[in-house]
């Protein structure tokens, strides 16, 4: 079996998360017969923890002698994996990447000059304003934009880009065929068509809490840049920022009113050291080789 074979098996299997998956990437890069490799070639290595070793014994030796349950679970969607060429770089280097990614529409666009854009789900008026005046033509035709089409500035960055014409990536942390938010199922489809949808985890897997952590570390591994426009103190988009940082990736924030909540996040990166972003002329020079 091909390494990218017996990776989709591990990434699939139940009882290993993502750092034992990543860890098992490494070993069987050091393993000379692929073909002999079982669940306790795995556990053995020490690469599950002990109160999930039979959940993923059982479950890997499933999916390695069963096609079809594989087939079922891939459910037709196209998938990379980190051993694949046309794996992002940038995120191959990053913190824990995913092994396997699925996704539909243009695979392409993670190769792209990108941006990621985050903030809170409770966006106010003045992110709507911010993303207005920032997300110009001439910036989105540059740049492509990530988000993880969650409420609020998530929404907000893939709906300005496409009404500008630009292009922009979809990071969400459930399966490819579930909506979260639910009234978000018309723009995931629309990305899905046109721009392209990306997730780590297979159909049929909805949505965890443990997922959004696991989403972000993607989104910040996957851009050059990301970009906080609100964030509340302790807030899931600072977590993406500082995950960002331990990346090297560059990390900027929109300043906002010393007076409101979610501009203390965005506030304190900035007295940290990330940017202040007031112009689109401030968020391109960051792109200028």
């Amino acid at each position: 079996m091909k390494l990218r074979e017996l990776l989709l098996r591990i990434h699939l299997s139940k009882g290993i998360g993502i750092k034992g998956r990543y860890l098992a990437f490494q070993f069987l890069l050091k393993q000379p017969f692929l073909s002999k490799v079982t669940a306790r070639t795995i556990i053995n290595a020490g690469l599950v923890t002990s109160q999930y070793q039979q959940e993923f014994e059982h479950s890997f030796n499933q999916l390695l002698t069963n096609q079809r349950l594989v087939n079922k679970l891939v459910d037709n969607e196209q998938w990379i994996c980190i051993c694949d060429a046309d794996y992002p770089e940038r995120l191959r280097e990053s913190y824990l990447p995913p092994i396997i990614l699925f996704y539909r529409g243009d695979w392409q666009l993670v190769h792209k000059t990108t941006l990621a854009i985050v903030g809170s789900r409770k966006a106010s008026t003045y992110s709507i304003q911010a993303l207005t005046k920032l997300l110009t033509p001439v910036c989105c035709r540059q740049l492509v934009i990530v988000s993880g089409l969650a409420k609020g500035v998530d929404t907000l960055a893939h709906t300005r880009v496409i009404q500008q014409h630009g292009k922009t990536i979809a990071v969400i942390g459930t399966g490819l065929d579930i909506s979260y938010p639910a009234n978000n199922q018309k723009l995931q489809q629309y990305i899905a068509n046109n721009h392209l949808l990306i997730s780590e985890y297979p159909n049929g897997i909805r949505g965890h809490k443990s997922h959004f952590p696991e989403r972000n570390r993607i989104l910040a591994g996957l851009v050059e840049t990301i970009l906080v426009t609100e964030a509340a103190k302790h807030s899931g988009s600072l977590i993406t920022a500082n995950l960002a940082l331990q990346n090297n990736r560059n990390v900027l924030a929109v300043p906002g009113p010393i007076t409101s909540s979610l501009s203390v996040g965005t506030n304190e990166l900035i007295a940290a050291g990330a940017k202040p972003i007031l112009t689109t002329k401030d968020l391109l020079e960051e792109f200028v080789s």
